[in-house]
């Protein structure tokens, strides 16, 4: 019996780890490459640096279609900006205002407590313009993914692998090809992107070599790129994420600590009866 059942568990781990090659065969985009980021894991932590370079490919390419609602102006302070560097860039942005005492909307310079505006007046315009509405990117990393399949869902378990979001989204930005494979059919106006489900994508490469102008000596290239901006998504996604880890440790310790407690207080209470 029990070689039966090693018997399913290592087929049910080949067919886990074939699924990927299977998904390719069958013409479906595959995992994205694993990437390094200083958040994953129990104990990572944010790239303060990083964030703000995210942040800058963001405004400088990214918000011309995407929007960015749940997050405010003021919760850049998180990413190392000092309160007068939060008031300018907020000042930065137009914000739709009103009524005023003559019952009129008006647009005044944004505050830190402003939220980020869309880059459109509303769905309609969107559609009209992008040929559909642009995902809003605030929590985008957490929306997207990949299923990693059995068994490695189980070890993700143990890691607290959440990378799902921003391995695809580096791999989205960096999987553009100027030409799709032979015998693949690409719609007119399409790109075609070798990550993307079905390959076929509406948003042309958003990103190229030197388009965006880093001062702190990082590379400016495009792999760089998406790695900063994924990170930065992953950091409006969850802005707290720190914060849950470092309480999540602090209770698994106090939980420890109270079942060895329990522990011995049970062996004190009982030792008479035996």
């Amino acid at each position: 019996m029990s070689r039966t059942i090693l018997a399913l568990v290592l087929a049910g781990s080949l067919l886990g780890l074939a699924a990927p090659q299977a998904a390719l065969a069958a013409g479906d985009a595959p995992p994205p490459p694993r990437q390094k980021w200083t958040f994953s894991g129990p104990f990572g932590k944010f790239d303060r640096a990083q964030l703000q370079r995210g942040l800058k490919v963001y405004r400088e390419v990214c918000a011309v279609c995407h929007g960015l609602k749940y997050i405010a102006f003021r919760n850049l302070a998180d990413l190392g900006y000092s309160e007068a560097q939060v008031k300018a860039i907020a000042a930065e942005y137009k914000i739709k205002d009103g009524p005023n005492d003559q019952g009129e909307m008006f647009e005044r310079d944004g505050r830190p407590a402003d939220y980020f505006p869309t880059p459109w007046a509303n769905e309609n315009a969107a559609r009209a313009q992008y040929n559909g509405v642009p995902p809003d990117m605030s929590v985008l990393a957490k929306a997207r993914g990949y299923e990693r399949g059995f068994p490695w869902f189980i070890f993700d378990m143990f890691t607290q692998f959440q990378e799902h979001g921003v391995d695809y989204i580096h791999a989205l930005l960096v999987g553009y090809k100027e030409k799709p494979p032979t015998g693949f059919t690409l719609p007119q106006g399409a790109s075609y992107n070798e990550y993307f489900p079905g390959h076929a994508i509406a948003m042309p490469p958003p990103l190229s070599d030197k388009r965006v102008d880093y001062t702190d000596g990082s590379p400016a290239t495009t792999d760089q790129y998406a790695k900063d901006v994924a990170a930065f998504m992953m950091w409006t996604a969850e802005p707290h994420m720190e914060a849950r880890k470092r309480i999540g440790f602090q209770v698994m310790i106090f939980l420890l600590i109270f079942a060895g407690l329990l522990y011995f207080t049970k062996k004190k209470v009982w030792a008479d009866a035996h």
